[in-house]
C-alpha cells in the first residue's frame, strides 16, 4: 500500500472519530491519522509529525471548523504535561467518549455485544487528586525546578495552577521546594545520579484534611532537617506526619522502600463511606476517593452479597472494598502482594471493628491457588481489582474451576478487562459493564463489570 502522507507536510482533514486516548482520528485515502487535541466533527489543518506503515500522527495547526463540544482550556500546560488530555472537551462529552471507548472494545472482542452503560461522572470534576508526586530537578540553565514531567519525557514543566490536583498539596510542595532552594540543599540530577532531593510527595485525607509530606532523597539525611520540619509545621497545621524516603537507585521508580518518620505516626487517615482508613507512605489508596466511594458502592450493590456468602477480594490494597463488603458477607478474604498495604488493611479492620475480614500478603495467583486447591476454601463471590495488565490465566482458570455464582471485575484498563471477560464468556453471563470516571479530563476510565454464573 502506498502511504498517502509525508512527514512535515500539511493537510486539511475531517475528524471522523475520537480514539481510546481521546485523540482525533482522520483518514486520507483510507490511511489513518491520529491527531491529539482534535474533536470528532472538526475540520483541521494538520502537520504530519510521524509516519508508520499502518498509520501516522499529526499535530493541529489550525481549527478550520470548530466543534460545539470544544471549550477553551483553563490550563496553560495541559498539552505539554499530558495529564489532562481531554481538557479541551466539554466534561459531559468526555463521559460519552469513555463510554464509546469501552463499547468499541466490547464490539470487537465479546461474542455477546452487551450495551455498555453511561459513564458515571463526577459532580465537581476539579481539584480531585489526593496525592501529588512532584519531581525536582535542574533545568538546562542549571536552575532548580519543581513541577510535572512533560508528556513522554523527563523534562520538568514548572508548577502552575493545576485544576485536578488538591490545592493544599500543591501549596505545601511549593513551600518545601522554596525552602530547599533557599537553604541551598542539593537537587538530584538524573543525568549524573548525583544530588540529594528527588521528589516531594504529598497525600491528603479528603474527608479528614490530614496531610502527609514525604521528601524523597538520594542519601540518608536532609541538611537542617529539624529546621525544615519546624517550618512545615509552623505554616501548615493540617500536616500530621512528615517522612523521609530513601531512594538511592538510578531508577524511574519514585519512592524507595525505606521510610524514616521525622514527625507524627508515619500515616494519615481518611474516611471512605462509613470507614476510617490508615494511609502509609507506600500503600495504595484511591487517588479520587469521592469517585472511589461511588465505584465501591456500585460493585457491592452489583454483587448482592448476603450473610451466607464467602467473598474473595483479589488485589485488595489497604482493604478498602474488602471492609465495605465485610458488612454484608459471612467472611471476606483479601489478597495483596504489597506487604505494607496488607499491614494497613489489617490495621484498618481493627480500627473499624471488623472481624470477618482476613488479609493475606502474597502473589494473587499463588495465594488464590492455595486457598482453593489446598485449603479448600470456595468463595461464593469473587471481587477482582487487578493492575492494568489484568488477570493472569491461572487465576482465571481457578475462578472458572470453582464457579462462584458471581464475579465482580473492577478494572482500570478496559482493554485488558474485555480481553479477560472473553475468557469467562463460556460459563458466565456478562450482566453489565458500567464505566466510572475516576480521573476527569483524562482518557483513563475505570469499569465495573458484573458476571453471573450461567
Amino acid at each position: 500500500m502506498k502511504i498517502p502522507v509525508k512527514k512535515n507536510q500539511e493537510y486539511i482533514v475531517d475528524i471522523i472519530d475520537n480514539g481510546f486516548n481521546g485523540e482525533g482520528i482522520a483518514k486520507i485515502d483510507n490511511f489513518t491519522i491520529f491527531i491529539p487535541n482534535s474533536i470528532k466533527g472538526e475540520k483541521v489543518k494538520i502537520l504530519i509529525v510521524k509516519v508508520l506503515s499502518s498509520h501516522a500522527f499529526g499535530k493541529v495547526l489550525e481549527i478550520i471548523e470548530k466543534s460545539e463540544k470544544r471549550v477553551e482550556s483553563d490550563c496553560n500546560t495541559y498539552k505539554r504535561c499530558g495529564g489532562c488530555n481531554l481538557r479541551h472537551i466539554k466534561y459531559e462529552e468526555t463521559l460519552k467518549i469513555k463510554q464509546n471507548t469501552v463499547q468499541s472494545l466490547v464490539n470487537k472482542t465479546l461474542k455477546k455485544k452487551i450495551e455498555v452503560e453511561e459513564t458515571l461522572g463526577m459532580e465537581n470534576p476539579y481539584f480531585y487528586r489526593n496525592k501529588a508526586q512532584y519531581p525536582i530537578g535542574i533545568d538546562k540553565e542549571g536552575n532548580p525546578q519543581i513541577g510535572v514531567y512533560a508528556n513522554r519525557t523527563h523534562e520538568i514543566i514548572p508548577i502552575q495552577k493545576c485544576f485536578i490536583q488538591n490545592e493544599q498539596n500543591e501549596k505545601l510542595a511549593k513551600f518545601v521546594f522554596d525552602w530547599i532552594v533557599e537553604n541551598k540543599i542539593s537537587i538530584y540530577d538524573e543525568r549524573t545520579g548525583k544530588g540529594l532531593v528527588r521528589h516531594i510527595v504529598v497525600k491528603i485525607g479528603i474527608k479528614t484534611n490530614e496531610i502527609m509530606c514525604i521528601i524523597v532523597i538520594n542519601g540518608n539525611k536532609i541538611p537542617k532537617e529539624n529546621e525544615l520540619v519546624k517550618e512545615i509545621l509552623d505554616n501548615f497545621s493540617e500536616v500530621k506526619t512528615i517522612v523521609r524516603n530513601v531512594n538511592t537507585k538510578n531508577t524511574n521508580v519514585i519512592m524507595g522502600k525505606e521510610n524514616i518518620v521525622l514527625y507524627g505516626n508515619g500515616y494519615i487517615e481518611d474516611i471512605l463511606g462509613e470507614h476510617r482508613f490508615k494511609i502509609s507512605p507506600l500503600s495504595f489508596y484511591q487517588v479520587n476517593p469521592i469517585q472511589a466511594e461511588k465505584l465501591y458502592n456500585l460493585g457491592i450493590k452489583s454483587a448482592k452479597i448476603s450473610k451466607k456468602d464467602i467473598v474473595f477480594d483479589l488485589y485488595c490494597g489497604i482493604g478498602t472494598i474488602s471492609l465495605f463488603m465485610a458488612e454484608y458477607a459471612k467472611k471476606v478474604y483479601g489478597i495483596e502482594i504489597v506487604e505494607e498495604a496488607v499491614k494497613d488493611a489489617k490495621e484498618n479492620a481493627k480500627v473499624n471493628n471488623i472481624f470477618n475480614a482476613e488479609f493475606i500478603a502474597g502473589d494473587v495467583e499463588k495465594i488464590l491457588d492455595k486457598l482453593i486447591n489446598k485449603d479448600n476454601i470456595i468463595p461464593d463471590i469473587v471481587m477482582v481489582d487487578p493492575p492494568r495488565k489484568g488477570l493472569d490465566n491461572k487465576s482465571i482458570d481457578n475462578i472458572i474451576k470453582i464457579q462462584p455464582k458471581k464475579v465482580v471485575y473492577i478494572s482500570c484498563n478496559p482493554a485488558t478487562l474485555v480481553r479477560d471477560l472473553a475468557k469467562f464468556e463460556k460459563i458466565y453471563e456478562i450482566k453489565s459493564i458500567k464505566p466510572v470516571d475516576m480521573f476527569p479530563f483524562t482518557s483513563h476510565v475505570e469499569c465495573v463489570a458484573v458476571l453471573n454464573f450461567k
